[in-house]
C-alpha cells in the first residue's frame, strides 16, 4: 500500500512513516515527491484525488485539511475515488511534530487494520490522544 501525504502535512511525516513501513513493502510519500501531479506540489485537492483514483496501485491518504470535507467538490472527487482517507484531528496543529510523526507510526497497524475491513470510500479522523479510537467522518 501506499500513503499520500498532501500539502497540509510536513514531508518529514512522510519519510518517517517510510522509513518504518518500506520494510513490510509499504511506502509513503508526500506530494512534493509524487510524479504525475500536473502542477507538483501546487496540484489542486480534485488533481491529487483523480491522480490516485487512477492508478494502478492502492493508496491511502493522510492529510491534516479538514476543508476536504466542506468543499462539494472535493467530497464528491473523493466518494468517487474510493480511497480511504484519514484526516488528522486539528489539535495536531498544536503538536510538537516529533509526537505527531511517533503517532502515525503507532497508529499504523489500526490504519492497516481498517483498510481491511472497511470498504472504500471511507474517512476516518485520527484522534491525537493514543487511546482514543479513529472516529469516521462522513463523506456525504
Amino acid at each position: 500500500m501506499k500513503v499520500f501525504f498532501d500539502n497540509c502535512t510536513p514531508p518529514v511525516l512522510a519519510t518517517t512513516l517510510h522509513g518504518f513501513v518500506q520494510k513490510d513493502g509499504h511506502a509513503a510519500y508526500h506530494i512534493k515527491d509524487v510524479p504525475g501531479l500536473p502542477r507538483g506540489r501546487n496540484s489542486a485537492d480534485v488533481e491529487w484525488i483523480e491522480l490516485l483514483k487512477k492508478s494502478s496501485e492502492r493508496w491511502i491518504f493522510i492529510s491534516g485539511d479538514r476543508r476536504l470535507l466542506k468543499n462539494a467538490a472535493e467530497r464528491a472527487a473523493l466518494r468517487s475515488a474510493g480511497l480511504h482517507g484519514f484526516i488528522l484531528a486539528p489539535g495536531y496543529q498544536k503538536t510538537e511534530l516529533h509526537h505527531v510523526a511517533s503517532l502515525l507510526i503507532w497508529r499504523w497497524p489500526e490504519l492497516l487494520k481498517i483498510t481491511e475491513l472497511v470498504a472504500p470510500p471511507a474517512m476516518y479522523e485520527i484522534p491525537m490522544q493514543r487511546g482514543s479510537k479513529l472516529r469516521p467522518v462522513s463523506l456525504r
